[in-house]
C-alpha cells in the first residue's frame, strides 16, 4: 500500500551499521497473519484492537501484556493480552478496531518496549501524509528550493514536528528539522540539508517524527547552510490537579479551560488573546483568565478538553509566534497558498429532529429529538465537521404563510449554537419529501409560493448565524408533477432576497438518486438563473449501494463491487461536469456488516474527493436503536464505517470550493 512500509524498518541492533539510522528502541518485528473472514480482516481482529501473528518462541517471547508495540501507521499502542490458538498468536491491545487495510498483512508488528507506567496516555509516533502539490515551486509536495515538505496542519502534526525533531522520509534517510511554517491548512517542514526529490519522498509517502535530534551537529554533507536559530522555550505552567464534578485533573468540565498557579509569571503570560499549547498538541486561543484566590483559571476558546488528556500533569504552554516560526532565508520561504477556505468534504447527518413525521406537529423528546450538543462536539472532534441537520416543515411552520413556530425555531437555533461551539457547520434539511401534511407542493392545498415563503422567512432568523452552511430547500422530492424545478427556483430565489452568500442545496427529483439523475432532472436547470454560478447553488444527490438504490438493504447476502460507489454516483458527476454545476452527497450509508460494501465507501470517498464534491453520511444522531447503517447505536460500540469516513475527512485536499465545476 502506497505511503505503507517505506519507513520504521525492523533492524537488527547488533548491525552496527544500521544503528545510526534505526529509530531507538525498535528491536523486534512479526509479520502479520493473512486471515480474512467474518472476525478478521487481513489478520486485523475487527471487534477490538488486535492482531494475530505466527506463535513462534520468538514472538511468545516478544508480545506480552504491557508491551509497547508499532503498527504500520506509525501509532503506538499497549498489549492488554495475548492469546495462543493453535500455530497462531492473538495479541490484543487498548483503543479501537485497526484497520486492517492499512496495518495488516503483508504489513508486520513491532515490539517496541515496555509501556510508560507514569502515564494513562498512549504516544504516537505521528507518520504524516505528504500534501500533493506539484507547481514551480512543490514537486509532490517537497519544496524545491531547499529540504522541506507540505502535510497537514493539525493538532497532531503541529506537535510532532517542530524544531529540532528527527524526522525520516520515505527513501529511509533521517533529518533534523529546521523551522516549521503554518500556510493556510497547511503545514511547512524544513530541514536540514539539499533539496529532496519529490519523486521518491513526495506524495502519496509519509513524513514520520522519530524523536528528538542528536546534539552532535550532522554530517557536513547535510548541513550546507546555518540552521535557523531557535528561540528559548515558552512560558509553560503545570496544570493543577483538581477532580470533582467540576474538574478533571484541572482540566474544567462545563467549557474549555483549566487551572494553574495564581503565580506572577502565570499573570504575565497568559492573558486574553494569547494562543496556547496543550499537552497533546491543540492550539488554542484564551478568551477569559479569572483569578480564584491562589489559582488562575485560563478559558479559551473550541470545545471541552480532556482532562485525561490535557490535564495534571500536564502543562500549558504560551505559544510565542515568533519564537515558534523564526525568519527563513528568502530562498526557504514557502509560498502563499490560496487564502479561501478549505471546505469540508466529509460529515454526517445528524436525525433526529425529522423523525416522527406521522405524529404531526408531535411532542418533541416524545416523538422526535434535537441532536444534543454532545454528538456535535463528538463529531468534531473526529475531524467531520459539516453536518446535515434534517428536520420538518409542519412544525418550523405549522400553519402556511405564517410566522415561524418559536419554540422549534429555537432548537434549531440552538442546534446552530452548538454547531458553532465546536468549529461545525450545518447545512439545514428541510426534510419533507415534496409534501406538507402529506400534500404535494404545488397542488391547491400547498402552493409553490408557499414553499417559496417558509424558506424566506428561514434564511430571515438564521442568515447571520456563523454555523450555516446553508440550505437543503428539500429532501428525496418524488412524485412532483414535473414541479421540481419550478418550486426549487422559486425557492432558492427568496432565499436569495435575504440572503445572498450561503449554499443552496438544491436536491434532485426521484428521490435524489445519483443513479438515476440524469433522467429524471434534465429540466433541473433549464432556467439560466439555475446555472449561474454565481447563485451559490449546489445540487444534492443520494445514493445507496444495495440492488434497488434504497438504502434499506434487505438482502443481508448481497455482496458489492469495489467500484460500486463509484459507478453509482458518475452519472450525477458526469452530469454536473456537462453542465459546469457544483455537487454534494447528501446522502449515503452502507451496513455495519458488510466489509465489502465498506470498501466500496472508501473508494468512492476518494473519487468524491478528487472532483471537490462533499458527502455526509446517513447517519448519526440519537435515536437510532441497531440501526445497520448508523454511526451511534444503543449498543455505543465503535462502528467500522467511521474509520473510513476519518480517514477521508483528514485527507489532504486542494479543494477551495464546492467542485466539480468543469
Amino acid at each position: 500500500m502506497c505511503g505503507y512500509g517505506t519507513g520504521f524498518a525492523a533492524t537488527p541492533m547488533g548491525n552496527a551499521n544500521s544503528l545510526a539510522t534505526a529509530p531507538a528502541g525498535i528491536s523486534y518485528a512479526a509479520l502479520i497473519n493473512k486471515f480474512t473472514n467474518h472476525e478478521w480482516d487481513n489478520g486485523s481482529w475487527r471487534k477490538s484492537a488486535g492482531v494475530s501473528v505466527q506463535a513462534t518462541a520468538e514472538n511468545l517471547a516478544a508480545f506480552r501484556a504491557g508491551t509497547l508495540v508499532s503498527t504500520v501507521d506509525g501509532r503506538l499502542h499497549t498489549v492488554t493480552s495475548v492469546k495462543t490458538v493453535g500455530t497462531s498468536l492473538s495479541v490484543f491491545m487498548q483503543g479501537a478496531p485497526l484497520d486492517g487495510a492499512v496495518i495488516g498483512y503483508p504489513n508486520r508488528l513491532r515490539a517496541v518496549g515496555s509501556a510508560p507506567v507514569d502515564t494513562g496516555v498512549i504516544p504516537v509516533v505521528t507518520a504524516a501524509l505528504i500534501n500533493k502539490f506539484t507547481n514551480h515551486e512543490w514537486d509532490n509536495g517537497s519544496w524545491r528550493k531547499t529540504a522541506g515538505v507540505s502535510v497537514q496542519a493539525t493538532a497532531e502534526n503541529l506537535a510532532a514536528f517542530r524544531a529540532g525533531t528527527l524526522v525520516r522520509t520515505a527513501d529511509d534517510r533521517l533529518h533534523t528539522v529546521s523551522s516549521v511554517k503554518t500556510v493556510g491548512a497547511n503545514l511547512s517542514v524544513f530541514m536540514q540539508g539539499a533539496p529532496l526529490d519529490g519523486t521518491v519522498v513526495g506524495y502519496p509517502n509519509r513524513l514520520r517524527a522519530v524523536g528528538s535530534a542528536p546534539v552532535e551537529p550532522p554530517p557536513a554533507d547535510e548541513n550546507p547552510g546555518a540552521t535557523p536559530e531557535v528561540s528559548p522555550a515558552s512560558p509553560a505552567a503545570l496544570i493543577n490537579k483538581f477532580t470533582n464534578h467540576e474538574w478533571d485533573n484541572g482540566s474544567w468540565r462545563k467549557s474549555a479551560g483549566v487551572s494553574v498557579q495564581a503565580t506572577a509569571e502565570n499573570l504575565a503570560s497568559f492573558q486574553v488573546g494569547a494562543s496556547v499549547v496543550l499537552a497533546d498538541g491543540q492550539v488554542r486561543t484564551i478568551t477569559e483568565v479569572r483569578k480564584v484566590g491562589s489559582n488562575l483559571t485560563v478559558l479559551m476558546d473550541g470545545p471541552v478538553l480532556d482532562g485525561t488528556l490535557v490535564g495534571y500533569p500536564n502543562r500549558l504552554s504560551v505559544l510565542d509566534p515568533a519564537a515558534q516560526q523564526p525568519a527563513l532565508p528568502e530562498a526557504s520561504r514557502p509560498p502563499q497558498e490560496d487564502a479561501r477556505e478549505r471546505i469540508s468534504l466529509v460529515g454526517v447527518n445528524l436525525s433526529g429532529a425529522g423523525f416522527g413525521s406521522s405524529v404531526l406537529p408531535g411532542k418533541h423528546g416524545t416523538n422526535y429529538i434535537y441532536p444534543s450538543e454532545s454528538y456535535y462536539q463528538k463529531y468534531a472532534g473526529q475531524g467531520l465537521n459539516l453536518v446535515r441537520l434534517p428536520f420538518l416543515w409542519e412544525r418550523i411552520q405549522p400553519a402556511l404563510d405564517s410566522e415561524l413556530n418559536a419554540a422549534e425555531l429555537a432548537r434549531l437555533v440552538q442546534s446552530l449554537d452548538f454547531a458553532h461551539k465546536h468549529g461545525v457547520k450545518v447545512i439545514l434539511d428541510l426534510h419533507n419529501y415534496y409534501r406538507y401534511y402529506g400534500k404535494l407542493i404545488g397542488s391547491p392545498e400547498v402552493p409553490i409560493a408557499s414553499f417559496a415563503d417558509v424558506w424566506r422567512r428561514i434564511a430571515q432568523q438564521v442568515s447571520e448565524h456563523p454555523a450555516v452552511s446553508g440550505y437543503g430547500l428539500m429532501n428525496e422530492p418524488y412524485g412532483t408533477n414535473g414541479l421540481w424545478p419550478e418550486a426549487a427556483m422559486a425557492a432558492s430565489q427568496a432565499i436569495r432576497q435575504i440572503d445572498p452568500e450561503h449554499w443552496i442545496y438544491v436536491a434532485g427529483d426521484r428521490y435524489s438518486s445519483a443513479w438515476h439523475w440524469p433522467k429524471y432532472n434534465a429540466r433541473l436547470v433549464d432556467d439560466p438563473w439555475m446555472r449561474d454560478p454565481r447563485n451559490n447553488l449546489v445540487y444534492e444527490a443520494h445514493m445507496y449501494l444495495d440492488r434497488d438504490t434504497s438504502g434499506m438493504y434487505y438482502d443481508t447476502t448481497e455482496t458489492f463491487a469495489p467500484t460500486l460507489g463509484i459507478d453509482r454516483a458518475r452519472p450525477f458527476v458526469d452530469w454536473l461536469k456537462e453542465n459546469g454545476l457544483r455537487g454534494y452527497i447528501g446522502e449515503f450509508g452502507v451496513p455495519a456488516y458488510a466489509a465489502d460494501a465498506i470498501d466500496a465507501m472508501d473508494n468512492l470517498l476518494g473519487y468524491l474527493r478528487e472532483n471537490c464534491i462533499p458527502l455526509t453520511y446517513w447517519a448519526a444522531g440519537p435515536w437510532w436503536g441497531d440501526y445497520v447503517l448508523a454511526l451511534d447505536v444503543k449498543s455505543g460500540e465503535d462502528r467500522p464505517q467511521l474509520p473510513v469516513l476519518k480517514k477521508h475527512a483528514a485527507a489532504p485536499s486542494s479543494c477551495t470550493s464546492i467542485g466539480p465545476l468543469q
